[in-house]
């Protein structure tokens, strides 16, 4: 399958690129970036083609995989689904519900394949845990803390404009998501406040009856980062294992499954779906944290 390649900053380069650029049943076949020298040295790295339009690569490609900001991703998304392109995309898959849906009916009407790129998602260990705390059952709740700190010297994410305004909420949140909503099911109600330091609190309510609590925050003191997530109920408690793979690894995985998906036709669990589905509970707390009252996911 040829991919085109969306981007061209540090998860493009180090994690997307590395994957495709070297994956048995994929071809990088192009790129393309906002930045047109950002793309020729990223393309000259992995020995393929530097591309002046997003258009002219979603021509020439079978898929394509996204690695920009959300508000971006969205549009090209839903170019690229209209053209007949299957979508490898990152997280979050939009900034609003609306957005989401206009590339899920893309997907739909087309009969694509798609896969969103929640990184704990694609690794064996995390998936054969959910799997067996879903089957389970029996949880009152799950708790999930995302405390990063990439504001600081040195980190590749720490000029990004959209999360410095979005917050850990729209970066971190969707990862925290990706695990609760498995094993609690769909969410009825989000309740959010701001804290110190950008973070947010949520509070979610699962139609299930169980309640899933988040704390996120990008800009975390340093001595308080952390991140954990775990289960609670008559079981006891299960904490969601680490991932033991690099986030190449998982990305890999993750082209596996949007060639499988590809190939027989079956939806993934990660597909745009699901990233609308993240995307209802994301906007639905940030309308929370903003109005003070409790908010249903649309």
């Amino acid at each position: 399958m040829r991919f085109g390649l969306l981007g061209t900053g540090h998860w493009a380069a180090e994690t997307q690129g590395a994957a495709l650029a070297a994956h048995p049943e994929a071809e990088l076949a192009g790129v393309w970036g906002r930045d047109p020298a950002k793309a020729r040295a990223l393309a000259e790295r992995y020995g393929t083609r530097a591309y002046d339009r997003a258009d002219e690569l979603i021509a020439d490609v079978d898929a394509v995989a996204v690695a920009l900001p959300p508000d971006i991703q969205s549009d090209l998304a839903l170019r690229a689904a209209r053209a007949g392109c299957h979508l490898l995309l990152d997280k979050p898959l939009a900034f609003t519900t609306e957005e989401a849906d206009r590339v899920v009916r893309a997907v739909e009407e087309r009969e694509l394949a798609s896969v969103v790129f929640f990184t704990r998602r694609f690794a064996p260990p995390v998936e054969e845990f959910l799997t067996g705390a879903a089957a389970a059952g029996g949880w009152d709740g799950g708790r999930a803390t995302a405390f990063a700190a990439i504001f600081r010297p040195g980190n590749p994410y720490g000029d990004s404009p959209w999360r410095k305004e979005r917050g850990g909420l729209w970066d971190v949140g969707p990862h925290a998501l990706s695990v609760l909503l498995p094993v609690l099911g769909p969410v009825a109600e989000v309740t959010a406040v701001g804290g110190p330091r950008g973070a947010a609190h949520v509070l979610l309510r699962h139609r299930s009856g169980a309640v899933g609590t988040l704390a996120l925050t990008l800009d975390a003191r340093p001595a308080a980062v952390a991140h954990s997530c775990d289960f609670y109920g008559e079981l006891g408690v299960a904490e969601v294992p680490d991932t033991g793979i690099t986030a190449v690894e998982a990305f890999t995985a993750a082209t596996d499954r949007l060639l499988r998906s590809a190939g027989n036709g079956a939806g993934d669990p990660c597909d745009v779906r699901f990233g609308r589905e993240v995307v209802a509970v994301l906007e639905a707390a940030d309308a929370s944290r903003r109005t003070g009252r409790t908010v249903a996911p649309r």
